[in-house]
């Protein structure tokens, strides 16, 4: 399972080592222990890039490119990424809490060890993307993108999901029991996998009749 999210930017292991970051970002470089406070980036390309046991703090991102980037032991926190192209990324025993996510394209990108604390997603494609021992606790998901994608052991405690799309998903041992709501449009398609409570298994008892071709009359 993912490994403990620490709440503060002192509480990192590798916090002591932390560079502050200055300039542009750029594509296929490597940062390593590399801090990036407050900042703003706006139509910058890194493409590539990698980023080793970083941390980024309030930092705003408009329409980056940061397509097979690799984001490894990286800290985000209270961030803004904004139509930014993250497909085919890797992220890897990393955390974004208290942050935002919209328009942002993960095609095809790799989770492993991660998760997303506090954060909203919103419009936010994750189609065929690979998601493993990844937690969305206390987040709200709003029309995301799950279609064609892997989900193995990941957990949605407190969430919301809003439009979430997961037609044409593979799941196992998917875990939608703490999930606060499940607003799925595509109904019982995709959900093969996935472990749900008896009181959603009711709720989405409606979906489950019309797939069938059951009436229901009482």
């Amino acid at each position: 399972m993912p490994l403990p999210v620490p709440d503060r930017l002192c509480d990192l292991p590798y916090a002591h080592l932390l560079t502050p970051h200055t300039g542009p970002l750029r594509s296929d470089e490597r940062y390593d222990t590399v801090h990036f406070d407050g900042g703003e980036y706006t139509d910058q390309r890194a493409g590539g890039a990698t980023f080793l046991e970083c941390a980024f703090t309030g930092v705003a991102l408009s329409g980056v490119k940061l397509r097979q980037a690799r984001f490894n032991e990286v800290w985000a926190q209270a961030g803004r990424w904004v139509g930014c192209d993250l497909s085919e990324s890797e992220w890897q025993d990393s955390a974004v809490t208290g942050g935002v996510l919209a328009g942002v394209s993960a095609h095809g990108s790799a989770l492993r060890r991660t998760v997303f604390r506090g954060c909203k997603l919103e419009a936010v494609n994750l189609r065929a993307a690979v998601l493993r021992d990844v937690v969305f606790e206390d987040c709200l998901l709003r029309d995301v993108d799950f279609g064609d994608a892997r989900l193995t052991d990941v957990s949605f405690p407190g969430t919301t999901l809003e439009e979430v799309r997961l037609r044409g998903a593979r799941l196992s041992r998917a875990d939608l029991r703490g999930a606060v709501s499940l607003g799925l449009p595509d109904g019982h398609q995709g959900l093969q996998g996935a472990v749900i409570s008896s009181t959603q298994l009711l709720e989405l008892a409606p979906q489950f009749a019309h797939a069938l071709g059951i009436t229901v009359k009482d």
